[in-house]
């Protein structure tokens, strides 16, 4: 009997701002559009929606709602099920009815593993569990943790098919944990292929909305707010480009706040904060801009040298320029074709000149630019999970269900 390949996150899902729940829909996405029965599985924490069914019978796959496709910009293949964990969950003190219990030892050993060929997660204690009960896992660790060490019984274990991570730096630290570094391969984020579709008469209502008469050319940053990802450097950069428009999307309601309080105290009034929006209208808006602002903080932040932004594969799939800033992990686009302009960390002015060179040679396109288009193409969620793959057992690719194998 075929059986499913399982995307396991014990988060409740949609969220906005979380960018390990986006790696959890897309992960699954992909799957499905290969052809696999993939299910995402997630915590569900809605008691008032619970039947006593939902607990004598809870893992069963069923068709998503259109607000989740929406909200992750997903094609209608995948499966969902979600996992109750609400009360008495969580809400009496011991082991045996914490969240974790129930979802490795009672859920995944007797509803999930009976009809799943594989595990995909980043959750250690789920794919410790599912290794321990039999079920062979794919697990993904995208930051350092120095707080454990990883079991040699679980890593060496033969079931424990291949590990994945984005940098050199989380590969060592998982190595210097006890994980066997023949196991570890390194991938970068995807992008989703819905993202190259292209949106013209959406993306000219975003400009529409967004320019004012006096301002000529938008620059768009998307992704998460804070000092790391280098916003409080964007807003000095605005400052000094005060004839271009600059929008931020993301970040929840008090960041939005607290940085629309900042641009206000230092004078800036060409930045429009946009706060989260569904990746469904993320697609325009991306395409949209002039520029693409992806600025970071310098490499003295641990993050900058292990991160693989999910937003600069989505800025490369809008087709438009991109102005960067130097960070470990994209060093790698540098030599590519790709329109994208490169910065030192940490400098407002050299992004800012960056900007106004970038315009001046690469003028905005309606279809794109190719070169970023078909660099885009090269990193879908798709070709990582076959990527992914090629390092599992033929055996148990054979038994997973596939209508359309890669």
């Amino acid at each position: 009997m075929p059986k499913h390949y399982i995307v396991f996150t014990r988060k409740v899902i949609p969220q906005p701002n979380q960018s390990n729940l986006v790696w959890a829909a897309h992960t699954a996405n992909a799957a499905a559009n290969l052809g696999y029965s993939a299910v995402l599985t997630y915590a569900c924490k809605d008691h008032k929606t619970l039947t006593p069914f939902d607990l004598i019978q809870p893992f069963r796959p069923k068709k998503p709602d259109q607000k989740l496709l929406s909200f992750y910009n997903l094609q209608p293949k995948l499966k969902v099920s979600s996992l109750p964990l609400s009360w008495p969950i969580d809400h009496f003190g011991g082991m045996l009815m914490c969240a974790s219990t129930v979802v490795c030892e009672y859920y995944l050993p007797i509803h999930i593993k009976p009809l799943t060929a594989i595990v995909h997660t980043r959750d250690w204690n789920f794919a410790k569990a599912a290794v321990e009960h039999g079920v062979p896992v794919i697990y993904e660790q995208h930051y350092c943790d120095n707080t454990k060490k990883f079991e040699p019984r679980v890593v060496r274990n033969p079931l424990l098919q291949v590990v994945v991570t984005l940098s050199d730096i989380v590969r060592e630290n998982m190595i210097q944990r006890g994980m066997p570094k023949e196991k570890i391969i390194k991938l970068h984020s995807g992008v989703n292929q819905m993202f190259l579709i292209r949106k013209p008469e959406e993306a000219e209502e975003w400009r529409q909305k967004l320019l004012v008469e006096e301002r000529k050319h938008l620059v768009i940053y998307s992704g998460e707010l804070c000092y790391l990802k280098g916003i409080n450097m964007l807003i000095d950069v605005a400052k000094e480009l005060t004839q271009i428009q600059f929008a931020i999307a993301g970040g929840t309601q008090l960041l939005v706040k607290n940085y629309q309080k900042l641009a206000q105290q230092k004078q800036v009034k060409n930045v429009t904060f946009l706060g989260y929006l569904p990746q469904n209208q993320l697609t325009s808006l991306l395409q949209a801009a002039d520029i693409l602002a992806h600025p970071h903080g310098s490499g003295k932040w641990k993050t900058a040298r292990s991160t693989s932004p999910l937003k600069f594969f989505d800025y490369l799939a809008s087709g438009n320029p991109i102005v960067a800033t130097k960070i470990t992990n994209l060093m790698e686009f540098k030599s590519s074709k790709a329109i994208i302009g490169w910065c030192e960390p940490d400098s407002p002015t050299q992004f800012a000149q960056c900007i106004q060179q970038v315009l001046a040679t690469h003028p905005r396109k309606l279809e794109g630019y190719k070169d970023n288009l078909d660099l885009a193409l090269q990193f879908s969620w798709e070709n990582r999970i076959k990527k992914i793959l090629s390092y599992v057992d033929n055996k148990i690719l054979g038994v997973m269900h596939c209508t359309n194998h890669p």
